[in-house]
This record gives structure tokens, C-alpha cells and sequence, in this order.
């Protein structure tokens, strides 16, 4: 989620920090040298002919049902990679001890023709905030780092009924970022610092950090972030893949480390829109709507031809991003979609009142959620566990997140119950009235700056108020990679309505299409002050 200083939120309540939600010596190898200023060497992406960077999950598909690739050699290849190439970027906490027997399992199904649908015997990340019952779920925090939690995450079950090779835990914000008010996207006590693919010395943004990282680095074939708002978009954006947070209940959340159920959601994260979709179909079983019509929509996207989208440009991230997002527009024009300027309204209100509102939530919902577990039973005995636990401070030491929400009012103060209810009005309209105004099929905008450079000292440099509209209104967000500033990615991020997920993806795939703005990284130790169009 998106963070200011602690003086802005004393003084203002305006917070919207980059939200949602592994043992030390589990992880896939130590960190990267930043001496050499050339490109790191990378391991081969290569696999009997298939380029893991670019390849579908229907391409895949297809090659495991003719039997010229198998899931178990999938499965090896995205486990080869984790060994030789998280070193540099430090994304995946913690390998499964049954992903070959899973993968395996994959593989008599597919002999047998028995597949469970497309998920089957692909190779997926999950956030290190969704419960697995076969290994750690930590949010990042010493607190959890004990025995796993008793049953998988309902997300979780859906993927293993699906046949999806569970491959792993990624990195992630502890606590989502909602735990100190100058955090460090990426840093957690558990995992250590997440580093940026294309740039090892920059920042991946919000707190699913290490899934978009490990897309970027192509160590599995899909991901699982969570939002409360931004932590799917951006780190999408700036680590140069897709992310999509669905529209709110889509997916469930039971099994979910919560900032709040009012807010929250898991989504899927891919190298590409239709991997996306698919998983989505996964996640979301019947209420996302049926697997093919998902499928439908992202492999064969509509044109551009008489779609409207409305660019709300936000030149505060930087000129860079303004001038790419000047040229995305351009693209889109000349494929024959119309772009209108708009500002979404009541955005200054929405910034006012979301913090207020997710701290009460917040409370309410990690509470229920700590009594779940083994380790402190509460907010204020998390609180407790931070001031006694020297390792919890070695990034930024402050909790200043937790200690507000241990004094906000709770959910049933007619206060709170008054501001969420403003929220939930002001966040629906800004969508509703700018689209209807201007009769759209989407609004876009940039869904994050070029990564700043990671400081524990300073923490985060993020105030991106793009993601804010549909987090707080539940509506769905998706983001699909535009350009780089320099050598550092930059998403468009789309929204539209409630429920409108499938013709989300539908237009997302028709604009990555259009764009085709995707490249490898190339783990640059460092790029030159001012280089990447920084704000």
C-alpha cells in the first residue's frame, strides 16, 4: 500500500501505504555483489525449445498433451532457475518439498487424459501471506515463522483441485506494508530485501513484491499477489508483468493474512494477460465466470477499433511517465481507439479517509486472524513481539501502523462506520461519473513511477495514487507493462466497474497487443542518478 511520512499521518490521516500481504536459510541463495556495473550472466530460459520467458500456459498445455514436455520438466526447469538466478534478486523464500511429486501426479494425468483444466501441472508462486498447510505462511514476521498453518487458504484448495503444481513462497512487505510508517517495500525479517530484476539497486514496489519480482525473472510460470491497494498493481507494473486485482469477494480470502475484508482481495500475476485470465478462472471457480469465456477473452482480444479509455495522466510520478504515457496514447489512437483526458473526482477525500477507515479494519481483521495461529494472539501481543525481537528492527524498526490501529475505534463506532460508508460511495462514483461522463470502456493511468532506489534508512518513495479508486471500491484494476523510463518498467494500469473483470482482461490483452512492451531483464547492478526520468 502506499506510505507517507508519519508526520503526514499524525497530521493528516492521509495514508494510503502499497498494501495486502520462509525461514532465514530456506531461501534460494544469498544475495547479489553490486560492484560489477555490467549485466549479471543469467541461466538459459530455455527449455527443449520453449522460451520460459515468453511462453502461454495454452502453449504449454498443448505441448504437454502431444507429450513433447512434461510438467515434472517444467517443474525442474522453474526449480533450475530459482537456484541459479533468485540469488541476484532474492524473490523466493522457500521452495515446496512436493512440487516433483506434484508435478508427477500431473504427469500420469496428463497419459492418462484425465487433465483437471489449465492450471494443470503448471508451476505456481504463492505470496508468503496465503496459508499453506504443507509450509510456513509468515507475512514476512518472526511472529508466524513456526509451524505451518493447520489447512490450506480456500485459494490454495482451488489450485490444488485445479492439478497446479504448488512450486513455492515468495518474498514479500512484512505485513503487507502496514506495519511501520516509513517502510521498505520489498524487506521483510523472514526473507530479507526483494530486489528489482532490471535494476538490482532499485525498489519492486508494494508489498507482493517477490511474486512480481520472480515473474520478471521468469522462476515460475504464474503468481498469486494480494491487495488492499496497489500491491498487485504496482508491483506489476514495475517489475514489468501483469497483475490483476479482481473485483472484491471474486476470490476468496479465507486463509488470507488481512489487512481488511473490506478492501482486501488476492489476484492472479503472470508474464502475460492470458496466463491472467486463466488463473483467474481458477481463483475466482464459478463467480469469475467459466474458464473459457476468461480464456476467450485474452487470447483473442477484441481490437482497439471504437474502444474509449480515459487517460488520467498523474504527471506528478514524473516526466518520464508522462511522456510514455503521451505515447502509449498515441499507440492506442492510431490502433482506433479513442483517448480522452479525466481526472477521476473526490480523489483528496478518498486519500483523507482510507487510513482512518483501514486502521479500525485492520484490528478487527488480524485479530481474528493471529487466534488462527501459533505465536501472539493479538495486535497487542504482535506489538509486544516486535519490541522484544531485535531481528523484527533490522530494516526500519518502527510499528507505528500497528500502534494507531491498537487505538483506533472499532468497526462498531458509528464513526468509522460513517467514513467507510463515505468511501464506499466516493471511491464507486469517481469510476461510475468519469466513465459515464465520457462513455468509456476503461480509465488507464501509470500504475507506478520508475523504481526508486531501495533505502532502509529513507524507506519507500511512493506516493501513487492510481490504484486507490477500485481498491477502495472493490472494482477490479489490471496492469499491463507500457515502456520503461530508461531501464526501469512502467504498467498502464485499466479499471472499470464492478464485475467487469472478463472485459478487463478482454481489453488488457488487446492493449499488451498493441504495446507488446515486455523485455527480459537484464539485472543491472545500478543505472546513473537521474537516469530513469526519477521524481
Amino acid at each position: 500500500m502506499k506510505k507517507r511520512s508519519l508526520a503526514a499521518l499524525t497530521a493528516a490521516l492521509a495514508v494510503v501505504p502499497l498494501l495486502t500481504a520462509g525461514v532465514p536459510g530456506q531461501r534460494a541463495a544469498a544475495a547479489a555483489s553490486g560492484a560489477d556495473r555490467s549485466p549479471a550472466p543469467v541461466e538459459s530460459a530455455l527449455l527443449r525449445g520453449v522460451d520460459l520467458d515468453t511462453v502461454t500456459i495454452p502453449e504449454l498445455q498443448a505441448r504437454m498433451k502431444r507429450g513433447s514436455l512434461t510438467s515434472s520438466e517444467l517443474t525442474r526447469a522453474y526449480l533450475g532457475r530459482i537456484r541459479a538466478v533468485d540469488p541476484k534478486i532474492n524473490a523466493v523464500l522457500r521452495v515446496s518439498p512436493t512440487a516433483l511429486g506434484q508435478a508427477a501426479a500431473s504427469d500420469a494425468r496428463h497419459r492418462l487424459g484425465r487433465t483437471r483444466g489449465p492450471l494443470d501441472g503448471i508451476p505456481v508462486l504463492l505470496k508468503d501471506n496465503v496459508d499453506t498447510r504443507d509450509m510456513p505462511t509468515t507475512a514476512g514476521s518472526l511472529a508466524l515463522a513456526g509451524g505451518p498453518p493447520d489447512r490450506d487458504a480456500e485459494l490454495v484448495t482451488r489450485l490444488r483441485a485445479a492439478g497446479a503444481v504448488i512450486l513455492g513462497k515468495a518474498n514479500m512487505s512484512e505485513w503487507a506494508n502496514f506495519r511501520g510508517a516509513k517502510p521498505t517495500s520489498g524487506w521483510s525479517a523472514v526473507g530479507g530485501q526483494t530486489r528489482n530484476p532490471y535494476v538490482l539497486d532499485r525498489n519492486p514496489c508494494g508489498s507482493s513484491s517477490g511474486s512480481a519480482a520472480a515473474l520478471a525473472a521468469s522462476l515460475a510460470q504464474v503468481a498469486i499477489g494480494t491487495e488492499t491497494d496497489g500491491s498487485i498493481v504496482c508491483p506489476a507494473g514495475m517489475n514489468g508483468v501483469v497483475g490483476h486485482k479482481p473485483s472484491l469477494g471474486l476470490v476468496s480470502q479465507a486463509g488470507v493474512v488481512p489487512i481488511s475484508a473490506e478492501q482486501d482481495t488476492a489476484g492472479p500475476m503472470a508474464r502475460n494477460v492470458v496466463d491472467t485470465a486463466l488463473t483467474l478462472s481458477v481463483l475466482g471457480g464459478r463467480g469469475a465466470g467459466d474458464t473459457a469465456r476468461l480464456a476467450e477473452a485474452a487470447t483473442r482480444p477484441g481490437g482497439l477499433r471504437g474502444k474509449r479509455i480515459g487517460l488520467w495522466r498523474l504527471p506528478s510520478l514524473g516526466s518520464g511517465v508522462d511522456a510514455l504515457m503521451t505515447r502509449t496514447a498515441a499507440r492506442l489512437r492510431s490502433a482506433g481507439a479513442t483517448v480522452v483526458e479525466v481526472t477521476p473526482p473526490y480523489q483528496a477525500r478518498l486519500a483523507e479517509l482510507e487510513f482512518p477507515a483501514l486502521l479500525s479494519e485492520f484490528h478487527r481483521d488480524i485479530d481474528a486472524y493471529l487466534a488462527t495461529r501459533q505465536g501472539p494472539r493479538d495486535l497487542a501481543g504482535l506489538i509486544g513481539f516486535n519490541r522484544a525481537t531485535p531481528a523484527e528492527r533490522t530494516c526500519f524498526a518502527g510499528q507505528e501502523l500497528f500502534e494507531m490501529a491498537l487505538a483506533a475505534p472499532p468497526t462498531t463506532d458509528p464513526g468509522y462506520r460513517a467514513v467507510r460508508a463515505e468511501l464506499k460511495d466516493l471511491s464507486r462514483r469517481s469510476i461510475d461519473e468519469t466513465m459515464a461522463a465520457h462513455d468509456l470502456d476503461a480509465i488507464a493511468s501509470p500504475a507506478n513511477p520508475p523504481a526508486w532506489t531501495t533505502d532502509c534508512a529513507r524507506g519507500d518513495n511512493d506516493v501513487i495514487p492510481s490504484s486507490t479508486p477500485a481498491a477502495v471500491a472493490g472494482y477490479p484494476s489490471l496492469s499491463v507493462p507500457a515502456g520503461f523510463v530508461g531501464e526501469l518498467p512502467v504498467g498502464i494500469l485499466l479499471m472499470a466497474g464492478d464485475r467487469q473483470d472478463a472485459r478487463l482482461l478482454s481489453l488488457g490483452a488487446a492493449v499488451e497487443q498493441r504495446l507488446g512492451a515486455w523485455r527480459a531483464p537484464r539485472y543491472l547492478p545500478t543505472t546513473p542518478s537521474g537516469a530513469a526520468g526519477e521524481r
